[in-house]
């Protein structure tokens, strides 16, 4: 029931005004927090208020949503702001020197504010930071004495493939201009949506099916299948959403991709919305990738301008309409249900299942998710066929991948090549084998929640069934460490991460990461007391067996592959 406000004062008109922008409509609650934060400096306390009386939304959502995000503060903000990434491959390079050098040079400056931040999708950059909102890196000692306006530091160039890639969704980078449609056009841009709009919806579900590909956000869930839910579920309105709030350190792809050909993803999402039966579509991307939302926007109004997106695209039935949803700085709004909730006007936190998005998603309506590579793969299949993406395989697992190596390596990065592939291939045939001085000690596998490996594992071939034999796919993220890492500081350090990043929804999560953290910072310290592996281990099941989401049952697969390994490291802490 609606609740309505006796007013005993007037309402900002600032707030009413900006309201109006988006029709009062209350979904639209964090976009327009956002920008009183982004105009203020900070959220004032009685501005929040007037936004909830203005949405006839009670107060304490409003206020509930405004403390949920990192990027929102109801403390004043310096206009001039540097965030420095803490992920673990900026700590591997030296982002903790980095911060206190540059707080120390700008201790004279009082409108400059130095902050932490949890990973910034910048992993290729390390050390990276946002200035003032931009991204920068890599950063080093001889920048600081520089204004920071001047850091940007050079982006990585993946035009040319490394020796044994296979491109297929990286076939055109470099070689089309990421602002130009005309350009993407030349190099065979919506010649798959083209295809598919001659095929019946059902037809293009079967070719993908067919094809094998599965979900590269991580769980490998086929396609195909979900797409196929969403086609049979009841309801009048459907969504596509694409999920590009890449926020899981050393994850950077999805950022690579929207940059470098952005039209791809539009497409594959229109391909999508056909064969589904949907007509509106959202990229929800996470709040520190501006230029990639830019990007994105620019594309999607190309697109329009010229037919490939918007009504009876190309003269056809078919509709399609895709906004850019922006979010706020929340690493939980990766998981699908949490986006939904974030994208209704809501707190990220992730919902029950079921139902799951497929028949209830977005308003309650059939909704389709998947990330950006899964949506920059469709196109290729449209174009060449099922069976063709098939013979694109290794052993197991058909079509190819967007890989990940980082760390103490010579040629960290990004590459795509297919499945099945060995990490002892992925370090010496495609990341240059370990730096001069280096020797390897350990490796993180998948991402943040994956394993960490010992060198007895480095022969295992990797997809979505090698995490059984202890090496996590993930989402194709490969951190390998040298000699000069204690796998106790670098878990220590990728707890904070799941501490930080917690909802605070569940008590196993918001419970059990403060005190994992807690008892790891004393094993750091050589302060350990017996009894503490043991503690870890049932705190990691607990999480595990009674966690709300993914978040906090992902937090067991690093802690019990790094006691499995490296436990003698563990019992040398204990005091």
């Amino acid at each position: 029931m609606t609740k309505h406000y006796k007013t005993t004062k007037t309402i900002d008109p600032s707030v009413t005004e900006l309201a109006s922008k988006y029709e009062k409509d209350h979904e639209a609650l964090l976009e327009i927090l956002k920008e009183i934060n982004l105009t203020d400096g900070y959220l004032k306390k009685e501005k929040v208020s007037d936004v909830a009386k203005v949405l006839k939304i009670p107060e304490h959502h409003a206020y509930g949503v405004a403390s949920f995000y990192s990027m929102l503060s109801f403390e004043p903000i310096e206009k001039k702001t540097i965030r420095i990434c803490d992920g673990p491959v900026c700590r591997l390079h030296g982002s903790a020197e980095i911060e206190a050098k540059i707080k120390d040079v700008l201790k004279d400056h009082p409108d400059w504010k130095v902050e932490r931040s949890s990973c910034l999708g910048l992993c290729d950059r390390a050390p990276a930071v946002l200035v003032c909102d931009k991204q920068a890196g890599p950063v080093n000692i001889d920048h600081i004495h520089t204004p920071p306006s001047e850091w940007i530091g050079e982006n990585p160039n993946y035009s040319k493939p490394r020796d044994g890639e296979l491109r297929v969704m990286l076939e055109n980078t470099g070689k089309i201009d990421p602002e130009s449609i005309q350009s993407a056009l030349e190099h065979g841009a919506y010649l798959g949506l083209d295809k598919a709009l001659g095929l019946k919806p059902s037809d293009i579900i079967d070719q993908l099916e067919a094809s094998g590909l599965a979900g590269r956000g991580g769980a490998g869930f086929p396609v195909g299948r979900k797409w196929r839910f969403v086609a049979e579920a009841k309801g009048k309105q459907k969504y596509i959403i694409c999920n590009a709030d890449e926020s899981e350190p050393l994850i950077f792809k999805d950022r690579v991709v929207m940059e470098t050909n952005p039209h791809l993803i539009l497409e594959g999402m229109a391909i999508a919305g056909y064969a589904t039966g949907a007509s509106e579509a959202y990229i929800y991307i996470r709040g520190e990738y501006e230029l990639q939302a830019n990007r994105l926007e620019q594309a999607i109004q190309q697109a329009v301008e010229i037919g490939w997106l918007g009504e009876k695209i190309q003269d056809s039935t078919f509709s399609f309409h895709i906004h850019v949803h922006r979010g706020a700085g929340a690493y939980i709004c990766g998981e699908e249900t949490a986006l939904i909730e974030s994208m209704e006007g809501k707190r990220g936190e992730p919902r029950i299942r079921p139902p799951y998005p497929p028949s209830k998603g977005f308003r309650n309506s059939p909704t389709n998710v998947n990330n950006v590579e899964s949506y920059a793969a469709i196109p290729a299949i449209l174009r060449n066929g099922a069976e063709w993406y098939q013979s694109l395989r290794g052993k197991e697992t058909p079509g190819t991948k967007l890989y990940m190596v980082l760390g103490h390596v010579n040629n960290p990065g990004l590459f795509e090549a297919p499945f099945d592939i060995t990490l002892r291939q992925f370090l010496e045939q495609y990341a240059g084998g370990m730096r001069s001085g280096s020797n390897f000690k350990f490796a993180l596998t998948g991402g943040a929640a994956g394993t960490i490996v010992p060198e007895s594992l480095l022969d295992i071939p990797i997809n979505y069934k090698s995490a059984a034999k202890g090496v996590s796919l993930g989402a194709g993220a490969f951190l390998f460490m040298d000699q000069s890492v204690s796998v106790v500081d670098f878990l220590h350090q990728l707890i904070y991460f799941f501490k930080v990043e917690s909802c605070g929804k569940c008590t196993p999560c918001r419970v059990g990461t403060h005190r994992l953290y807690q008892i790891l910072g004393d094993l750091v310290n050589k302060n350990g007391n017996p009894g503490d592996i043991e503690e870890i281990l049932k705190l990691s099941d607990y999480m595990f067996e009674s966690s709300f989401c993914g978040l906090g049952q992902s937090v067991s697969i690093p802690i019990n592959s790094a006691l499995k390994h490296f436990s003698s490291e563990f019992e040398a802490c204990i005091k």
